[in-house]
C-alpha cells in the first residue's frame, strides 16, 4: 500500500528533521520545568503578628491568661493546611510599619479584657462580646487569606475556651482528587496540551517540506491519493505528539505530580488533540512553501492556540450560546480548550469517559473541519495536476 511507504518515508523525514523533532519533544518537559521552578520560588507563606495586651482573669481560684493560652492553640492546631507564622510582638506602632513594609500579612491585637470577657462568656453572659482587632491592607491579598484563617481558628479557639458547640457543622466534600493537588498539579493538563501544540510545527514542515524539495512532483505522478498522502504524515506526526505527551507526563511525575486518572483516556485525548493539530497544521501547510515560511506563519496560530486555549495559563471566556448544555465560545474554536476541559475532568476529578463525550465530540467536529479546510486548500495549491 502506498500509505505505507508515505509513513516510512515520512519517518525517515522526521528523523532527518531531528532539531525539529527535539524541540517539539522538549517543549512540554521545559515548560512543566519552567512552571515547577517559579511554583516553587514564590510559595506562599502567611505571616501574623500578635499583640496580646490580655491582662488575664480569675477562674476557679486561679489566674489564666486566654491570650496567651489562644496563641499555643493555634500554633499546635493540626488541621491548619497552610503556612501559617504567628509572631509575638509588643509595640503596635512599629508592627504596623512592619506590615506596611510587606514584612508581614496582619497584625491582631488582643484586648486587655479578652481573658474576662471570655470567661464571661464562659458563664452564659451573652451581653460581653471579647474583642479583637485585626490590622492590614485590605487591597492585599495576603491579607486576606491570612485573616480569614486567624479569624476562623480565634472562635475555633473560643467555642473549646467556652466549652460551646458550632451552631453550623460545616461538611467539605472534595471533588475527585482536588483536595489533595496543589498548584503544580493544576498546571500540568494544560502543559500537556502545550507540548502537543508543538506539532503544529513539525507537522507544517512534514507536510510543506514535500513541496520544498519538489519531492512533490513524483508524488502527483505516481498517483498517490491526497488521503493516502495525508494519512502516512499524519501517522508519523500522531506518534511523535503521544510520545511528547508521555516525556511530559513522566517529567511532571518526577517533580511530584499525582496522576490518578485513567492513562487509556490520558491517550485517547491525546491522539485526538493530536490529530486535530496536525490538520490545523494542513492549513498552515497550505498556506506556505517552505519550512521557513512555516516558522514565520506558525507563529501567530501557534500563540492562539497557546495563551488564549488555557494551555500556558487559566484562560476563561463568556459562551456565545449552548449546546445541550455545553457552552461554546471563541476559545471553542481551538481544540486545545477542549482537551484541557477533558484532562481537568480525568486528570483532576478522576471522571470517567462519560463525563467528557462533549469534549470529545468537540474534538472531532474541529478536527473535520480542519482536515476540510487544509485539504482542499492543500491539494489546490500542491496537490493539484496542471
Amino acid at each position: 500500500m502506498k500509505i505505507i511507504s508515505i509513513i516510512l518515508k515520512s519517518l525517515k523525514e522526521q528523523i532527518r528533521s531531528y532539531w525539529i523533532l527535539l524541540l517539539s519533544l522538549s517543549m512540554g518537559p521545559f515548560f512543566i520545568f519552567v512552571y515547577f521552578l517559579i511554583l516553587e520560588s514564590s510559595k506562599p507563606h502567611y505571616t501574623v503578628l500578635v499583640a496580646s495586651y490580655d491582662k488575664g482573669a480569675v477562674s476557679g481560684g486561679q489566674q489564666i491568661n486566654h491570650g496567651d493560652k489562644m496563641l499555643a492553640f493555634v500554633e499546635n492546631f493540626k488541621e491548619l493546611t497552610i503556612p501559617f507564622t504567628l509572631k509575638t510582638v509588643h509595640d503596635k506602632d512599629s508592627s504596623i510599619e512592619i506590615i506596611k513594609n510587606k514584612k508581614a500579612d496582619a497584625l491582631i491585637i488582643i484586648d486587655e479584657n479578652f481573658s474576662g470577657d471570655l470567661e464571661k462568656r464562659k458563664s452564659n453572659d451573652s451581653t460581653v462580646v471579647p474583642q479583637v482587632e485585626f490590622i492590614g491592607d485590605l487591597t492585599n491579598t495576603n491579607y486576606l487569606i491570612s485573616a480569614v484563617w486567624a479569624n476562623e481558628l480565634i472562635n475555633e479557639y473560643s467555642l473549646w475556651a467556652t466549652h460551646n458547640k458550632r451552631v453550623v457543622q460545616v461538611k467539605e466534600t472534595a471533588l475527585g482528587t482536588t483536595g489533595t493537588v496543589n498548584d503544580f498539579d493544576l498546571i500540568v493538563p494544560g502543559i500537556l496540551i502545550v507540548s502537543l501544540i508543538m506539532l503544529m510545527f513539525t507537522a507544517s514542515i512534514a507536510f510543506v517540506s514535500e513541496v520544498e524539495n519538489k519531492t512533490i512532483m513524483r508524488l502527483k505522478l505516481s498517483k498517490l491519493k491526497a488521503f493516502e498522502f495525508l494519512g502516512g504524515i499524519t501517522a508519523v506526526q500522531l506518534i511523535v505528539g503521544v510520545l511528547s505527551v508521555f516525556l511530559t507526563l513522566i517529567t511532571a511525575s518526577l517533580l511530584g505530580f499525582h496522576y490518578t486518572g485513567s492513562l487509556a483516556i490520558l491517550i485517547l485525548i491525546a491522539s485526538l488533540t493530536s490529530i486535530s493539530i496536525i490538520a490545523f497544521s494542513l492549513i498552515i501547510a497550505s498556506l506556505t512553501k517552505s519550512a521557513n515560511e512555516v516558522l514565520v506563519v506558525g507563529n501567530f496560530p501557534m500563540f492562539l492556540f497557546m495563551f488564549f486555549t488555557g494551555a500556558a495559563f487559566p484562560l476563561k471566556s463568556d459562551p456565545w450560546f449552548t449546546i445541550a448544555g455545553y457552552p461554546v465560545n471563541l476559545q471553542g474554536l481551538m481544540t486545545p480548550s477542549h482537551a484541557i476541559s477533558a484532562l481537568n475532568k480525568t486528570l483532576l476529578m478522576n471522571m470517567d469517559i462519560r463525563s467528557i463525550i462533549p469534549e470529545i465530540m468537540a474534538l472531532l467536529v474541529l478536527t473535520i473541519v480542519y482536515f476540510l479546510i487544509g485539504g482542499v486548500v492543500f491539494k489546490h495549491r500542491h496537490l493539484k495536476l496542471t
